[in-house]
This record gives structure tokens, sequence and C-alpha cells, in this order.
């Protein structure tokens, strides 16, 4: 199944916060049998829930990826234990009554009503069958790309290369050589193989020469890229696949929540009048906008 990670995007100009799923976050795969309403803590009385960790994760969502899952959860409860004992405080002095503190108030009401809404509305159109929808559509439309597989020689100089073009054309195994003489750190160990590439994905000389070789097993002569001399032995020619769903579900799961919050806002912002009193900030807003637009 696809699961939807803590993480901050940006899209049209606007953060958005992606839920684990609508409700709760991670807490509750590592223990089923909790609920939102379980108390974990006291403070002066006043309760602590899962609920309240599973808010504070969302909050501090990139703090918490900077740290090992079993420190995660003491380290949230200290955040919460804190919170409770100064928000305490400023009630006895009084901050809870003044203008700044009921904007604020709105603020976070109208954040968290947004999260609610991003959840509920959007991210639960996301589901696996969506998705898995538009990698069927992608891999309709995949155009195979003839690919190779083949492994190199590389050396410094012309002279050796020369010298070991002709041990392999006297019988000489190309993988003893490129493991013994090799430069090429990468391939070399692996007695040259490079694995299947296509075409773009090689400095044009080697490209080439590669991709000229027409029958499994044949050689090339040495050519020159600016990493030195390469000798070319080609193992297996195929056409590309699509890749496999599970390799790109989550960059098509990430587009398909764009796509999806792009169609809501577009809805909800339709007939809406927005006035902008700085004409400058207007303007930086509207060119924001503008860099978004597909």
């Amino acid at each position: 199944m696809l699961t939807f990670p803590l993480r901050l995007v940006r899209t049209t100009g606007l953060a958005v916060l992606l839920l684990a799923a609508p409700g709760l976050a991670s807490f509750a795969q590592e223990a089923p049998a909790i609920t939102p309403e379980t108390v974990i803590a006291t403070v002066g009385g006043e309760a602590i829930t899962e609920a309240d960790l599973s808010f504070a994760a969302e909050d501090m969502a990139q703090d918490l990826a900077q740290m090992p899952s079993e420190e995660r959860r003491p380290f949230l409860l200290r955040v919460l234990i804190d919170m409770k004992v100064m928000a305490g405080a400023a009630k006895d002095a009084g901050m809870d009554q003044t203008p700044l503190f009921a904007q604020r108030l709105k603020y976070l009401e109208e954040r968290a009503l947004r999260r609610a809404y991003f959840a509920d509305a959007i991210a639960a159109a996301v589901t696996e069958e969506a998705v898995r929808a538009d990698y069927d559509a992608f891999a309709a439309q995949f155009v195979p790309q003839d690919e190779i597989r083949a492994s190199h020689i590389l050396v410094p100089e012309e002279a050796e290369a020369n010298a070991i073009k002709a041990e392999l054309d006297g019988g000489a195994d190309f993988a003893t050589i490129a493991r013994e003489k090799s430069i090429d750190p990468g391939s070399g160990a692996n007695g040259g193989d490079l694995g299947f590439f296509g075409k773009g994905m090689m400095v044009p000389p080697f490209e080439e020469a590669a991709f000229a070789l027409a029958n499994p097993g044949d050689v090339s002569a040495p050519v020159q890229s600016q990493f030195g001399w390469h000798i070319i032995k080609l193992a297996e020619k195929r056409q590309s696949q699509p890749p496999a769903f599970e390799q790109v579900a989550g960059q098509l799961q990430q587009q398909a929540l764009m796509r999806s919050f792009n169609e809501k806002v577009e809805d909800l912002m339709s007939g809406v009048t927005i006035d902008i009193a700085d004409p400058a900030l207007k303007a930086a807003l509207e060119a924001q906008d503008a860099d978004t637009q597909p």
C-alpha cells in the first residue's frame, strides 16, 4: 500500500503539509492498540494525549526527520510538557486576553482547519487506485529506447590500450584484464561491467563506439575520451521497459497530490475577491503564481 509521509512541499506559492494519512501520523503504526484519546502524561492535572503528540509531530516534521526514531516520542513529549507549563504561566499573566493573542488564535484555528481540509478533501482523493491509473497511463505512453550492456577497460595511454587490444584478439579474458589493469574503480573490480545504459548516459566518444558494436561479444578498437583510452566489449542489446510501479509510485503520488491540490484550490478561489493593499507585494505574488503554472 502507498503511504503519505510527513513532509513540507511547495506548490502555487503555498506551503503544504503532506499528512501521513487523513487522521494521525506514524505513531499509531508503532502501537496499534492506542487511540487518539489515550493519555500518555498529565501536567498539573491536564492530560497530554496521543492526539497531542501527533499534532506536535505535524508541526515539527523537519526536526523529527533529523533524529533517530526511538528519540522522537520522548522529544515530542518534552516539548508538550514545556508547552503546558509555559501556557499555564502565560494565562496566569493574562497573555491570553490581549488583541495580539486573539489574532494568533484565529490564525492557528484557520491553519488547523486548512490541514483538516487538505487531509479530507485533497489527500484522501490520492488513493493507490488513482496512482496506479496514472502509472498505467504513463506506461501506455512509454516509448522504448535502445539500451546496451557493455564492459570496458580504461587505461591512461594509447600504447597500453593497443597492447591490451592485441592480447584480447589473441584470446585473453576481457574480465580478467579489466580487473588487473582498468583504472576505472567503479567497473574494474566487476570485470569492467557497466550494466545497461541508453544513449545520452555516457560521454559521446564512448557512446558512439559502444552503440556501433553489432553483436554480443564484439570488442571495439581503443577509443579516447577525457578519461583516457577505452576498450569496449558488447554484452547484450535490448529495448528499454517502463520502470516498475514500485520505482515510480512515490513520484506519481506526489504529482497526483499536487494535481488534486491545484484543482481544489482553483475551484475554491473561483469567484473569491482578493484585494492586496501593497502594489509591490501584489506584483511579487502574481509573479510567483505565474512561475508555478504548468
